[in-house]
């Protein structure tokens, strides 16, 4: 029976017991499994997921019509839709991350001691992943081909709002790893929307090596306050971008429509924009323009409001507010000092960017603000594994251990010291 229907009405901790026996057995597996075996099943992944696109389809219109009935925010039901187009997205990501070189067993660094010790630093799995997510039913290919790719068992769980998309390209999934013979434990869903799964989930500890969160402001906080499982965490994108006195103000307006507008609902949005006072007068105008006509609300200091009656009052909490919506705050600073300081009070540290011509301020820049990205002349909209070269990414980790940034398959590694030597005692 398809994950997607099987609702648990048992015991959630037996239930998730069970899940986690079968990954840690499909571990082994996987340990033992080639480079040409794992991509081959990505690949038929990919053939699974176009093969059956009237069935994910079918699917995702019962997520969306009970998503409307809970008048789910228009951001997270644009991060809910399937179409073709996203369904064959999805089998490209699976594409790119078979093309990827495959991390398992890569040499980082080698040196021999003068005993004879040959020593090796080698990339390993993490082991099996715990991944929590929200509305976006891609997170599941994603997630669970760069979690095969890089060795490791992947235990899903979806938001409810994605069930039947999430179980849906599951079947996908397994339909590949079958096709070449690894255990369908190696990339599992939680087949229950009850949120005391989640719960459970957080102190399998004899099960789950790592829990990746990706989601909300709320759900990361409850992840982080309640694990028991060491956490690599996706917190908020309140992002920024900075137009400098030395810019370009037909390049700063594209940008800046690109970074808030392309997509406002995903975490790589800008949602503050910071101008330099001394070019405001000038600057804005144009790109206050341009935001209103793609329909974007606009919020502003009493400088901003001044330029055009369109852009309404913007209180403290919406410089800290991640909005996910078409909404953009707008702030005067002084200069590139100001910027630094406004970023570095209300930033999650995700991505920033700075618009200028001058190397000296980009540098300034890109070497002091302390966000996993930082982009000179581009849009935040960049900030994504796929646009890095990287395939998919689980999410953008803002911490500073382990991963930061784009979390793709080399992230989703650690390594191990092998030691080879021949016949060696220590005195």
């Amino acid at each position: 029976m398809s994950v997607a229907t099987a609702i648990d009405t048992g015991d959630i901790a037996e239930e998730m017991g069970q899940l986690g026996r079968r990954a840690r057995a499909a571990v082994r597996d996987l340990a033992q499994a080639t480079t040409d075996q794992k991509n081959a099943a990505l690949l038929a992944a990919a053939d699974a997921l176009r093969n059956r696109t009237a069935v994910l389809l079918a699917a995702n219109i019962l997520d969306m019509a009970d998503a409307e009935a809970r008048n789910i925010a228009p951001s997270l039901l644009d991060r809910l839709k399937l179409d073709a187009g996203r369904i064959d997205a999805m089998a490209v990501g699976l594409e790119q991350i078979a093309a990827l070189p495959d991390p398992v067993g890569e040499v980082l660094s080698s040196w021999d001691r003068p005993n004879g010790l040959e020593i090796s630093r080698v990339r390993v799995p993490l082991g099996v992943i715990g991944i929590i997510y929200e509305s976006r039913p891609n997170v599941t290919a994603d997630a669970g081909g760069l979690c095969l790719k890089s060795g490791n068992a992947a235990i899903l769980r979806g938001g409810s709002e994605s069930f039947h998309s999430s179980g849906a390209i599951l079947d996908c999934l397994q339909a590949g790893l079958k096709s070449v013979g690894l255990p369908a434990g190696s990339i599992q869903l939680v087949p229950t929307t009850d949120r005391a799964a989640v719960g459970e989930m957080l102190t399998m500890t004899d099960y789950i090596d790592i829990i990746v969160p990706r989601g909300g402001k709320s759900l990361i906080e409850r992840v982080q306050r309640e694990s028991k499982i060491p956490v690599i965490a996706h917190l908020e994108g309140l992002c920024h971008t900075y137009i400098d006195s030395d810019s370009d103000p037909d390049m700063a307006r594209d940008i800046v429509v690109n970074a808030k507008m392309r997509r406002p609902g995903i975490c790589g949005a800008t949602e503050t924009l910071l101008v330099d006072s001394t070019i405001a007068a000038k600057t804005l105008p144009g790109i206050i323009e341009a935001l209103a006509i793609s329909g974007c609300e606009l919020r502003g200091d009493d400088a901003t409001r001044s330029l055009d009656g369109r852009v309404g009052a913007a209180t403290e909490e919406d410089w800290r507010t991640e909005y996910l919506e078409p909404i953009l705050s707008i702030r005067q600073v002084d200069g590139l000092d100001g910027a630094i300081e406004h970023i570095n009070t209300y930033s999650s540290h995700h991505t920033e960017s700075i618009i200028t011509d001058d190397a000296a301020k980009a540098e300034r820049f890109l070497n002091t603000i302390d966000s996993a990205i930082v982009m000179h002349n581009a849009s935040t909209q960049f900030a994504d594994g796929g646009e890095f070269g990287m395939g998919a990414e689980i999410g953008i980790s803002t911490g500073r251990l382990h991963a930061r940034g784009p979390v793709s398959v080399e992230q989703l590694t650690t390594f191990k010291y092998v030691v080879r030597g021949a016949g060696q005692v220590r005195p």
